[in-house]
């Protein structure tokens, strides 16, 4: 009787430790980018080559276990897949490793990356998908967390404020340094500049509503084709093909797009094949075992994970604005995920059939929560 109450006991911590070992993996990601930033590699070629991967390690394996069950492609599934890739991968993937080379500050562009689910809410409202009901509690916790998720945007972006020493000793404590070109003459990471950190962070926000937007269009393409692993695979591969042309436009010289055994390869290799081969199947049997709202909560655990990281790893220090901003923007999270949970507790109760709310209130956020586009 006591075995089985412990073997209760773990499968019930598998997806809590599943869901941490997921946002480890989302964060060592940011390390490893910023990493190959600091080795002069572009931008759109990192992209490129990280999409690349991912669709070579996800199309062989969408193959395998969907093949007896994958309906055939139509065009406006193929149209749809095609808007995916530009929305929310190609855009906002280049958006993303962008703002965090002209930010130069991993932690940044993480805390302002969990903007997704109000620049979600605001884009369902803009669309016509959602209202705003402020007669009910769940209205205006959505739009309240909205509200508070975007000040923290703001002090992110424009308030700096003093240096968090505590961080910062982490990397002499460790003593582990980062050599890379990102360093200044203190041998600490070079800030940017005002003017680059704003607008690097106001591409890390749109980044956020490039990623809503593809929630969206990937709702209505999971309707017409629900085969999971193959849509994460050619999702991947358009985007793949968008961003090669893209960093083709700029590059089209042999030295930019060369790998050898060096930092741009690995990341290149575990952006693709650790970060999506690997925590993307993590977070989907965390879905559907505990649902979408249980996955969303550890997306805050990203912003701890890539603090002390970057600290340690990077060197990077830790402001105030940045601290402040990060819990107005989890506190912001934490509020739309309650009202998103009580807007499902009143339909279950009064206007919808319990099963029929279920399938309406998982698209969204099950998508959120696979951002993996991370």
């Amino acid at each position: 009787m006591g075995s089985g109450g412990g073997g209760g006991v773990v499968d019930g911590a598998k997806p809590a430790v599943a869901m941490v070992a997921v946002e480890f993996v989302f964060s060592a990601l940011q390390i490893f980018i910023k990493l190959a930033l600091d080795d002069d590699m572009d931008v759109r070629v990192l992209v490129a080559y990280r999409l690349m991967f991912a669709s070579a390690f996800l199309c062989p394996l969408a193959f395998l276990i969907e093949r007896k069950k994958r309906p055939p492609l139509t065009m406006k599934v193929v149209l749809g897949l095609f808007l995916c890739g530009l929305f929310g991968i190609a855009i906002n993937q280049n958006l993303l490793v962008l703002a965090m080379k002209l930010t130069n500050s991993t932690t940044i562009v993480t805390a302002l990356s969990n903007l997704t689910p109000q620049s979600t809410f605001i884009v369902a409202i803009l669309t016509r998908q959602e209202s705003v009901k402020l007669g009910k509690a769940s209205g205006r916790a959505k739009l309240a967390g909205t509200l508070v998720g975007l000040g923290g945007a703001m002090v992110v972006t424009f308030y700096r404020g003093p240096e968090l020493a505590f961080m910062h000793r982490l990397a002499r404590v460790a003593g582990l340094r980062h050599g890379g070109r990102g360093l200044d003459a203190r041998g600490t990471t070079a800030a940017a500049s005002p003017a680059a950190r704003v607008v690097g962070s106001f591409l890390a926000i749109t980044s956020c509503f490039s990623f809503a937007v593809w929630l969206s269009i990937q709702a209505r393409v999971g309707e017409a084709f629900p085969c999971h692993y193959s849509i994460a695979a050619l999702v991947c591969l358009s985007g793949a093909a968008q961003s090669a042309l893209l960093a083709l436009c700029f590059h089209r010289d042999t030295a930019h797009w060369r790998l050898g055994l060096d930092v741009r390869l690995y990341s290149s290799a575990y952006a693709g094949i650790v970060a999506s081969g690997f925590a993307f199947p993590l977070m989907s049997w965390c879905l559907r075992v505990r649902g979408p709202l249980y996955v969303a909560m550890f997306g805050p655990l990203i912003i701890v994970f890539v603090a002390v990281l970057s600290s340690v790893f990077l060197d990077e220090t830790l402001h105030l604005g940045i601290a402040l901003g990060a819990v107005l923007i989890v506190a912001g999270l934490y509020m739309v995920l309650w009202g998103k949970a009580r807007e499902a507790q009143e339909k279950a109760a009064g206007v919808l059939p319990q099963d029929e709310e279920q399938g309406e209130e998982s698209t969204a956020p099950s998508d959120a929560a696979n951002g993996e586009t991370k």
